[in-house]
């Protein structure tokens, strides 16, 4: 299981060996259209919905144009409130920090909150490798764990599942990881859970190190907040001596009143529910209650990058909520895993390419990896227009041109592949800036209409090979004009 999912093919191949699996199309079908019904109640129970989306997308904005100084806030007020503040430019910056500081506590294991951050920077593989063994503890990510798996969702990873695969993936390696399950386990919901609390409650009461990530930095407090639906988090944030958060410098907002707009968008927009179970907050260490020891690792890996962009940087606004995912038609179909990356569907196809940037096969992809259909964007509560920076970014790809990767600027070559794709705008370029070659163009086409053909040569039979051309019209909109308005009116 890798964080990156290093080696995978274009989203092109990979999603039409996924449109294949009719388990995985059915398991993903019923999923989503359960989750994004739910939300839309959810959604629909608040008048001022769209105030709330626009006061979060103002405050992400005002906090990404003001970063550098509330990450120099944050280190202040967690550092005054006890805990350590380091800090990670790069992915292998944070491994190393992370399991320095387990050596440093003497154990050989840690249990685990869900985290996007520690999936991005492969935590786990780099812990393994260090002889450190990590026990993921949602239920979804305990599930893609046994099963050697790769999560496919962000809110749900195991959402390309179903019961009875759970139940076998249980059956057969939870005895490997710990406590085995139940014999005759079934497939129904509340044994699969049952099994999964006795198999991590000897984890939680046996770990001195936690693991997690965070939904929100305050500035103002040093508070960390994270939200979670089952109360496993809790058990990691609580119980341990020593706890470890890996957190994206992006999550950080401002003041404390700034929670109540994502205390009220967040959980509408992803579990569906008013406010989530559980909300967790910390702020340093005390003697009398939780861990000891608290250490913030506050991660970039590509963040300052992707800030230095002004079409890409609204990508840093994502409260991860996973609502575009659940609406998208492409995710729906292709699931999570042909996206090569732990951020899936329309958010990861926009993240992921900057994050990492747009050098590889499967990065350069993901930009087309979506039908502009725009639903991704009127689903965001925090209104990122994900439709807007998927065409910037395949922009990037195709012609290239200035971007910011590891601090430096420089100018990014065309990708490999785009050579007909960039003739041929630039042939549209030009027609559009010469009136009298366009009019023509547009006559020629309508009087040889009847030789054209139905699926287009080469390069473009990629493009025909699903859709209908469309007919070109018996006359040029112009020539229509001219004839029956005169020429009144300034068609040109």
């Amino acid at each position: 299981m890798s964080g990156t999912f290093v080696g995978m093919p274009a989203f092109p191949v990979a999603a039409r060996e996924a449109v294949g699996d009719r388990t995985l199309r059915s398991n993903l079908r019923h999923a989503t259209r359960t989750i994004r019904n739910k939300r839309a109640r959810a959604v629909a129970e608040l008048d001022d919905w769209a105030a709330l989306r626009e006061a979060g997308k103002q405050i992400k904005d005002h906090t990404l144009r003001h970063l550098d100084r509330y990450l120099v806030q944050v280190e202040e007020t967690v550092t005054a409130a006890g805990g350590t503040v380091h800090w990670a430019a790069d992915a292998d910056e944070a491994n190393e920090i992370v399991a320095r500081l387990v050596e440093e506590t003497g154990e050989s294991e840690v249990v685990k909150v869900k985290s996007m951050a520690t999936q991005e920077i492969a935590l786990n593989e780099a812990l393994e490798a260090r002889g450190i063994q990590a026990y993921e503890t949602d239920l979804a990510e305990l599930i893609v764990q046994l099963g050697k798996d790769r999560p496919s969702h962000i809110l749900v990873p195991a959402i390309h599942r179903n019961r009875g695969e759970i139940r076998d993936i249980f059956r057969s390696e939870m005895s490997e990881w710990g406590r085995p399950a139940p014999e005759g386990l079934t497939d129904t919901p509340a044994e699969l859970a049952e099994a999964a609390r006795l198999h991590l409650r000897e984890k939680f009461l046996r770990a001195k190190v936690g693991v997690s990530g965070a939904n929100f930095v305050v500035a103002e407090t040093g508070t960390l907040v994270v939200v979670e639906s089952e109360g496993n988090g809790r058990m990691c944030l609580t119980l341990p001596e020593t706890l470890i958060s890996v957190v994206g410098i992006e999550k950080i907002v401002p003041r404390w009143q700034d929670l109540e707009v994502f205390l009220q968008t967040l959980p509408r927009s992803s579990t569906a529910e008013r406010m989530n179970p559980y909300t967790s907050m910390w702020t340093g260490t005390t003697d009398e209650d939780g861990p000891r020891t608290f250490h913030l690792v506050l991660l970039d890996n590509g963040r300052t990058d992707t800030l230095a962009d002004e079409v890409g940087r609204q990508a840093l606004r994502c409260i991860r909520c996973s609502a575009c995912l659940n609406v998208c038609p492409v995710y729906e179909r292709a699931g999570g895993h042909a996206y090569g990356s732990v951020y899936p569907g329309p958010i990861g196809a926009i993240l992921s390419p900057q994050l990492r940037g747009t050098g590889s096969e499967i990065d350069a992809s993901l930009p087309y990896a979506s039908s502009l259909c725009g639903a991704c964007y009127e689903v965001c509560p925090v209104a990122i227009d994900i439709p807007e920076v998927l065409v910037h970014l395949r922009e990037r790809v195709v012609q290239g041109g200035p971007a910011v990767r590891d601090g430096n600027r420089v100018v990014l070559k065309p990708a490999r592949g785009h050579a007909a794709e960039r003739a041929a705008m630039r042939a549209a370029q030009w027609a559009f800036t010469h009136p009298g070659a366009l009019r023509t163009g547009q006559r020629l086409a309508s009087r040889t209409r009847r030789l054209h053909p139905r699926t287009l040569p080469g390069p473009g039979r990629a493009w025909s090979g699903s859709r209908d051309l469309p007919a070109v019209p018996a006359e040029p909109f112009r020539d229509w004009w001219q004839r029956t308005h005169g020429g009144k009116g300034g068609a040109k």
